[in-house]
């Protein structure tokens, strides 16, 4: 296997003297790759936790839609806040943007430690997403700038090898924490504060002229048919994925698996297909292109919800949850991946911003989706019908696959 790469491509080397003195190669990458890892901490961390989270607020009447909400309302934040976010990172710096994020991070998710009512957590949880639309906005947008398409792909790739990662430590460690105590999950928020001073030293804001670079130049229009197009896709996708941090731990509690640290487990192994998948990506991409790695992603992803739904026992769910991760390890880096190839350097942060609104957007209605479902066909009918959805993806992006070669 060929070793990974940390350096930075020729793009940044040929930036001003100044930010070549400035350049941290290692850094710079490790550093984006850690506030990567953000994101999945942000909604599925405590997710091992709802079930007791319901148990003691269970006093209101909407208390089980309220403690759902508690995962994905920072999506809706997300959704809401990122193209400002996007505006910010294009005008202000996206530098200045991330460490404020950051900062905000830190500071909303460790407010569950103390909060003691949902209404006053759900505020916490909805500035933890303000902070996530600034940090993954900023984050994407510096990827854009600092490495060309060929260069981009492979880094996307292994970002999401690297969430992977952080979610099956994140998952499992908040499934263990857990069982100490319902509040303990959200002691691992503050590790966002320890990234501030990489922050600080390795990221430098990219020159205009290096912005320039590393995709088209500004005086092209965005691709905004295409923009569109993947936002619906990046938004039905959350809509559907996260089905499994929201609905999983109920899924499993009613087959008789009530142990937090076992859903913890079931919802990290999502991330360690999405890790290996993620390490695969730029090569599979690069012989394939975008539009038939979205027919096999979405497919894998419809596979495994078709055997979490005939599942009987744990290890059956555990076997489908590792399917649809594979799946997800690569749709997310081509969404990705394909915006910031076709998107203007003068844009690349609004764009960026979009995104993120698109998914984290999918992320919030998710539980708003499912949950009527489950109340009226139970958890396996919702996770077949999911399923199904996402075989109909999968098709139709085969089909474009199809037809594009025929022509060819």
């Amino acid at each position: 296997m060929k070793p990974l790469d940390l350096a930075l491509p020729a793009v940044i080397v040929e930036a001003s003297p100044s930010e070549r003195m400035q350049a941290h190669p290692f850094g710079r990458k490790a550093t984006l790759l850690a506030v990567a890892m953000l994101t999945i901490m942000a909604a599925a961390t405590i997710a091992p936790s709802l079930p007791a989270i319901q148990e003691r607020f269970a006093g209101p009447p909407n208390a089980t839609l309220m403690t759902r909400l508690l995962v994905t309302l920072p999506g809706l934040f997300v959704a809401l806040c990122a193209p400002f976010a996007g505006i910010a990172a294009d005008r202000l710096g996206r530098r200045r943007l991330l460490l404020g994020a950051v900062l905000l991070y830190g500071l909303a998710g460790l407010s569950g430690l103390w909060l003691d009512s949902l209404p006053a957590m759900l505020i916490g949880r909805a500035l933890l997403g303000v902070a996530v639309a600034g940090t993954m906005t900023a984050a994407t947008a510096l990827i854009g700038d600092y490495f060309d398409d060929a260069e981009r792909g492979r880094f996307m790739g292994l970002q999401s090898t690297f969430v992977g990662v952080g979610g099956v430590v994140f998952l499992t460690g908040g499934g263990l924490l857990s069982e100490l105590h319902w509040r303990a999950p959200f002691a691992i928020y503050g590790l966002a504060l320890l990234f501030l001073p990489a922050i600080w030293l390795f990221l430098q804001e990219p020159s205009r002229a290096v912005r320039t670079q590393a995709g088209p130049t500004s005086t092209e229009r965005a691709p905004w048919g295409l923009v569109a197009l993947l936002l619906a896709l990046a938004t039905i996708n959350s809509v559907l994925f996260y089905m499994l941090p929201t609905q999983l731990p109920f899924h499993l509690q009613a087959m008789g698996e009530v142990a937090p640290s076992r859903a913890g487990l079931a919802l990290a192994a999502v991330n360690v297909t999405g890790a290996l998948a993620g390490l695969a990506f730029g090569r599979i991409r690069a012989r394939l292109g975008a539009v038939p790695i979205f027919a096999g992603g979405f497919g894998l992803m419809a596979a495994g919800y078709g055997l979490i739904a005939l599942a009987d026992g744990y290890g059956l769910v555990v076997t489908g949850v590792l399917v649809a991760g594979l799946g997800l390890g690569v749709v997310m880096p081509n969404l990705g991946t394909t915006l910031l190839g076709a998107a203007p350097a003068a844009v690349r942060g609004r764009v960026s911003g979009l995104l993120t609104s698109g998914i984290f957007l999918g992320q919030f209605l998710s539980p708003l989706v499912s949950q009527p479902l489950i109340d009226r066909i139970d958890f396996v009918g919702t996770f077949r019908t999911f399923g199904l959805v996402l075989a109909v993806l999968a098709l139709g992006a085969g089909l474009v696959t199809l037809r594009r070669r025929s022509a060819a």
